[in-house]
């Protein structure tokens, strides 16, 4: 059993799956710093100063009443929060992945289509004298027995 499962595990497909699963994980990790470390603190500069991980609502005070300042004290003094600014960073995280993998599809269909224009040879050819489809190798038509040179 375990000799199939290494065979299965060492097949291509599998072990192409795994590199594009580890690849995309990293990438959503990349994406997800540059949404959350690059982009959104400009953003919130431009919005006067707001700070996107720390917008939320207070559903329900915990054992300490608010205000809070931050999302970690309200999350440490027990309140449920409903955290759309946490929201906000990972719908736009998501956006820029979508983007990519669109641009990356987007590429890749237009490498198949180049692929797709380039014109196979010929096989066959018109005889001069019957107009009949011919092999391109013939040296003799098979229809009017014509000798093709």
């Amino acid at each position: 059993m375990l000799k199939e499962f290494k065979e299965f595990a060492m097949r291509g497909n599998v072990v192409d799956m795994a590199v594009g699963i580890i690849i995309g994980a990293a990438f959503g990790t990349i994406v997800k710093s540059l949404v959350s470390d690059v982009i959104m603190p400009p953003v919130g500069l431009l919005l006067g100063g707001v700070d996107f991980s720390n917008l939320f609502f207070v559903i329900r005070e915990g054992t300490i009443s608010g205000p809070f300042d931050t999302l970690k004290q309200a999350q440490e003094a027990g309140a449920v929060t409903l955290n759309y600014g946490v929201f906000l960073d990972t719908v736009v995280s998501f956006l820029i992945v979508a983007w990519a993998i669109f641009i990356l599809i987007k590429g890749m269909n237009k490498m198949k289509k180049k692929e797709a224009e380039v014109p196979a040879e010929a096989t066959t050819k018109e005889c001069p004298y019957c107009f009949n489809t011919i092999s391109i190798k013939a040296t003799r038509c098979p229809a009017c027995t014509s000798s093709l040179t």
